[in-house]
């Protein structure tokens, strides 16, 4: 990693940005993918629907502020704003580029991008790799180990594994919530209960790592102190709260999602509870 030579005072703070071209290469390859899909719709006489293109680039402007705003550049230096990161990074974008229905764009282009798609979705590697069986399990193991072992100090030494941290957060967060929330296309379709409950099972995790560094005594990653001289709060503040910013607003993301399933389940036409609710305003 590299050190922010001053503490984040106003307005420096303001010009501390970071640049990760490899990233930023992607991302704009994939905007550009993604609006050439719009377009494609678009000539063939059906729309595509105004909000998936706010999620999307609201997912692009959430991925900025993750990798390369004054937030990204300090957390370089302070386990707290990594972690605020983090939760950019697991939860928040992928939950957005969920929204955006990407795949389900790829699949309405074209006669030939709807066979591919439906092929693709339907095989059983797609359908492990995003049941929460697999998904679960892989979310707990990416928050355990990349907070509560060796992980964080060794990223600091090496540029490489920071990376593979942010490929390794976005991709488990992104089949985590695939199958979860709204009506992205992935060739089935969980039951709403299953999908509160593999929300709420994921708390856990959030909760253990949270927990865990916020009571340690120990110092996880005093590569975080290290790199800062003599400004910010010593290592014991700093990793107790990036533990509390994990335990609370990592869960209270979760709830948020748990409430959003809740609302498709109560509109759904194929939730019973929505057809109970037809039947009062029909009686009304």
């Amino acid at each position: 990693m590299t050190d922010v030579a001053t503490p984040p005072t106003w307005p420096h703070v303001l010009t501390s940005w970071t640049a990760t071209p490899v990233a930023s290469a992607l991302i704009g390859a994939l905007t550009a993918a993604y609006l050439i899909g719009v377009y494609s719709r678009r000539r063939s006489g059906s729309p595509w629907p105004a909000g998936c293109l706010v999620w999307w680039f609201a997912a692009i402007v959430t991925s900025v502020v993750a990798l390369n705003s004054p937030l990204a550049a300090y957390a370089e230096n302070l386990f707290w704003a990594h972690m605020i990161v983090h939760l950019l990074l697991i939860t928040v974008i992928p939950a957005l580029l969920v929204a955006a229905q990407p795949i389900r764009l790829l699949h309405s282009i074209s006669p030939r991008t709807q066979t591919a798609v439906a092929s693709t979705v339907s095989r059983r590697p797609f359908q492990l790799a995003t049941s929460p069986a697999a998904t679960v399990p892989l979310y707990a193991a990416v928050l355990v180990t990349t907070h509560l072992t060796g992980f964080q100090q060794e990223m600091a030494q090496h540029m490489w594994i920071h990376h593979v941290e942010t490929a390794v957060y976005v991709a488990s967060g992104y089949v985590l919530l695939l199958p979860l929330l709204g009506n992205e296309y992935v060739g089935r379709h969980l039951p709403f209960a299953l999908r509160a409950v593999t929300i709420i099972t994921c708390m856990v995790p959030d909760a253990i790592v949270g927990v865990t560094l916020m009571m340690s005594p120990h110092i996880i990653a005093p590569a975080y102190s290290q790199s800062r001289a003599d400004w910010g709060p010593t290592a014991l503040t700093d990793q107790t709260a990036a533990g509390a910013i994990m335990w609370v607003a990592g869960d209270g993301l979760m709830m948020i999602l748990i409430l959003l399933i809740a609302r498709d389940w109560v509109t759904t036409e194929e939730s019973s509870f929505g057809y109970w609710l037809d039947g009062i305003r029909a009686r009304a």
